[in-house]
This record gives structure tokens, sequence and C-alpha cells, in this order.
């Protein structure tokens, strides 16, 4: 029964444990009508931004988004590869991975 998501979309988590803490990759859309987290795609979690991908302002929209959406400070996020690009790695610190899983599977279902 669709759920107004795309049905290719799984809440399919795939973080990697690391030092500094949790890592897992998303597909950013820049310059959406609004901000929202779409859903899993292939391992990837898809979210769309209004800003633009210009001078970080599409960077800075989503460590927001995803702060607020997933309940965390966005002290607690970084983009830890992909600043140019549409695919990025978010590190999520002072977190366990099962919280994480937890809260993901929440907000994206």
């Amino acid at each position: 029964m669709p759920t107004g998501k795309a049905d290719c979309l799984t809440p399919t988590f795939f973080a990697k444990e690391s030092k500094k803490g949790l890592t897992f990759d998303i597909q950013v859309i820049p310059h959406a009508a609004r901000a929202v987290i779409v859903g899993w795609q292939e391992g990837v979690l898809k979210i769309k931004v209004t800003a633009q991908p210009q001078e970080g302002a599409a960077n800075e929209a989503c460590i927001r988004l995803l702060a607020k959406e997933l309940g965390l400070r966005k002290s607690q996020l970084a983009i830890f590869a992909g600043q140019k690009s549409r695919r990025k790695t978010i590190l999520v610190e002072d977190i366990s991975k099962m919280e994480l899983e937890k809260i993901l599977q929440g907000v994206t279902e």
C-alpha cells in the first residue's frame, strides 16, 4: 500500500562506525520546494533542501534539516565527505549505533 513516499525507498540503514562517530550516506536534492527527508534508497538517505548548492548553503541546510528531524544538536552532525557533491557522508557524534538506527527508522517510516 503506498505511503506517499516513492515505492523504491526502503528503511534500510547502513551506518559505519569510526573513531570519530557514526557515518552514513545521504543524497541531496537542492533547490526543492520544501525541505524534507524523503526516505532510503539503496542504503542512502535522500533529502531535499530549499537552499541552492552555492557557497555551502545546501550543506548548511542539510545539517539543519537532519538535526531538526533527528532531534540532535547541529554540533553532533558534520559533513564528513562530499562537500561539493550531491552524495555526502554525514558524521554523527555522541550517539550509539542502535539509538541512531531507531531515530532514523522513526523519521523515515
